[in-house]
């Protein structure tokens, strides 16, 4: 009984999370001007661009080694990869203040740009270290104050105080949100026993660590590189006013990974692994069968709604621009959807380990999206970027298709 409640509350504050993350956005758009909306985009892709350099994807490497090792050495581990967050800040956070040399951000933005950035990546690895440690319902608080919490309390404020409807406003409640997470997941990490602090940093360790993350790494700045660099992109073509409709409308997709990742990924990708490694190909099978149907019903299911839905929505934000620009939603929709598809090979082939054609299709898909925007650039306008993200996923899902079916027997597809 105990561990059902436990399950019913983590399932519940990760669902908060996604329902406030939502609503936030949404909510923005009635509250800020869309350039101030589009501003809030382009701030958070970079911050979330920015959390690979400070942490290199090391988790993946320090999620099995905790696993396996002794809590008596634990902390000689989790030292080690606090040195080399240290020498990453060193490195990266000056040579962020170049996205504002550059006039991509704006210079008053800087010292939020940090403060955010920083405290992001710390509640990231606390959130990623409690789970490794059998502790998700407190990873799951940690979480819900850093992305859920805040963003409810935000939109009350702004709702309540109309002088209060600005960015700063926004970026506030972030950093008081990602600052009680770290306080939550210090003291419960400070409470489990681990032993090896006072041991000198594992540098070999470390070395070992980072030759099995780089590959990974470069794969995801690939694949996070095009829900970056589109935002960039679409405001040099259509200016930041029209960006705010694309980060709207961008937000109002993403809620279908969202949805997808926390309703069916997360519960079938696992016992996949497992079946593998249990070379038991029924199950398997059994188990990618439900991750393909249940993807493709519910991302139909979800876009049809969304659709339906977009119209009256957009009317009450009383904002005309956000009218005047739903051709946009059609396409980012389409996008999302190829994109929340393509993921049914990806969970395939990520389950057996093929993590090659996984790095291969995610750098491939980031030159399809730069080829094909810029070649369209001069004829279709802002809609190149959109055009540009079909591409890149439509290509994606085929090529990680071809190289599921390529590397999976017969007996496992």
């Amino acid at each position: 009984m105990k561990q059902l409640v436990i399950r019913l509350t983590n399932l519940g504050l990760r669902g908060t999370t996604l329902v406030s993350k939502f609503l936030l956005i949404f909510m923005l758009a009635r509250f800020l001007e869309p350039a101030e909306l589009g501003l809030y985009g382009l701030l958070t892709v970079t911050i979330s661009y920015g959390l690979y350099f400070l942490g290199f994807d090391f988790y993946i490497f320090t999620t099995r080694e905790i696993l396996k090792t002794e809590p008596e050495n634990r902390g000689q581990l989790l030292k080690s990869q606090v040195a080399l967050s240290i020498i990453l800040y060193a490195v990266f956070l000056p040579l962020s203040v170049g996205l504002f040399a550059l006039k991509l951000l704006p210079w008053w933005l800087l010292p939020w740009f940090l403060a955010i950035l920083v405290l992001e990546h710390i509640t990231q690895e606390l959130n990623r270290l409690l789970v490794a440690l059998q502790r998700q319902l407190v990873a799951s608080w940690v979480l819900f104050f850093r992305a859920g919490a805040w963003c409810v309390a935000v939109v009350a404020v702004m709702f309540l105080n109309e002088p209060s409807q600005e960015l700063p406003t926004v970026l506030t409640g972030w950093i008081a949100g990602s600052s009680i997470g770290v306080l939550i997941g210090v003291a419960v990490l400070w409470r489990i026993p681990m032993g090896g602090w006072l041991k000198s940093v594992d540098w070999g360790w470390l070395k070992k660590g980072l030759k099995i993350a780089i590959p990974m790494l470069i794969a995801t700045l690939a694949l996070r590189g095009i829900y970056t660099v589109d935002r960039y992109w679409f405001e040099a073509l259509a200016g930041l006013d029209v960006l705010g409709a694309y980060v709207l409308f961008i937000g109002m997709c993403m809620a279908l990974l969202g949805f997808m990742d926390a309703g069916v990924f997360t519960f079938l990708y696992p016992a996949m692994i497992a079946a593998h490694a249990n070379n038991n190909a029924a199950e398997f099978r059994k188990k990618y069968h439900q991750l393909a149907w249940q993807t493709i019903a519910l991302t139909a299911l979800f876009s049809a709604c969304a659709w339906l839905a977009a119209m009256p929505l957009l009317q009450w934000l009383d904002k005309p621009l956000y009218l005047e620009r739903i051709d946009l939603f059609a396409w980012l929709l389409l996008s999302t959807g190829l994109f929340v598809v393509g993921m049914i090979p990806h969970y395939g082939l990520y389950a057996r380990g093929k993590d090659k054609a996984l790095i291969v299709a995610h750098i491939a898909g980031f030159v399809v999206f730069l080829a094909s925007t810029a070649a369209l650039a001069s004829i279709a306008g802002e809609l190149a970027v959109p055009f540009g993200l079909i591409s890149a996923f439509a290509f994606m899902l085929a090529w990680k298709t071809f190289q599921f079916y390529r590397l999976t027997p017969a007996d496992w597809r």
